[in-house]
């Protein structure tokens, strides 16, 4: 049967999509190192520098699975989905970016090299920018769609978008206004890949 600090790993896995870090282990007040331990007991799989995930015989995958994985791999700090991302989860336009985008904190500093499959943003997003779609952090559709204008993200994306969230109440007129006005301001970043994943205007 399997033992307290086990099941506790298990239960913070769950709400994560099967994905642990670290972190986690020391905000349960586990050795960190105990996780590469149930890795090579084969108890916890390894598919990254200080990412940890169980099993899917004992976490089924799921849909949301590549975007739990982006937001714990920066370790220390989670990232939140963001731009083109975000855009694509709230499902309100026609975008289909081929690369992931999560945004950390101005001053959390990437010593690794950051996958081709991420673009990692830096920002100091207040609270009320952030909400979370299953489970996983993701900036509300109002800032969403602020940070996709002040990227450069086709305008017929944005029009589509605002349209859609509207019509489903997730947007409202005063709220558009604002964020579009205050999208001018460069509030973003460091973007750590060469490339974007945003369709360019043709």
């Amino acid at each position: 049967m399997p033992g307290r600090i086990y099941t506790e790993l298990l239960d913070r896995a769950h709400d994560q999509h099967g994905y642990l870090t670290p972190a986690d282990a020391r905000e349960l007040g586990v050795d960190p190192g105990y996780l590469r331990v149930l890795a090579r007991r084969g108890a916890l799989e390894h598919p990254a520098r200080g990412v940890f995930r169980f099993p899917t015989t004992i976490v089924p995958p799921g849909r949301m699975d590549e975007f739990a994985a982006a937001v714990v791999w920066p370790q220390q700090v989670a990232g939140v989905l963001t731009h083109d991302t975000a855009l694509d989860l709230y499902e309100i336009c026609d975008i289909s970016p081929d690369r992931i985008h999560i945004t950390v904190p101005k001053n959390h500093r990437i010593k690794r090299r950051v996958p081709s499959l991420y673009v990692v943003h830096h920002a100091d997003l207040p609270d009320e920018d952030v909400t979370r779609r299953e489970g996983l952090p993701i900036t509300t559709v109002r800032r969403t769609i602020a940070d996709c204008i002040a990227a450069g993200v086709r305008g017929g994306l944005i029009e589509d978008a605002i349209r859609t969230a509207h019509r489903q109440a997730m947007l409202t007129a005063a709220a558009t206004t604002h964020r579009v006005n205050s999208s001018r301001e460069p509030t973003f970043c460091t973007c750590h890949s060469s490339q974007g994943n945003r369709r360019r205007p043709t």
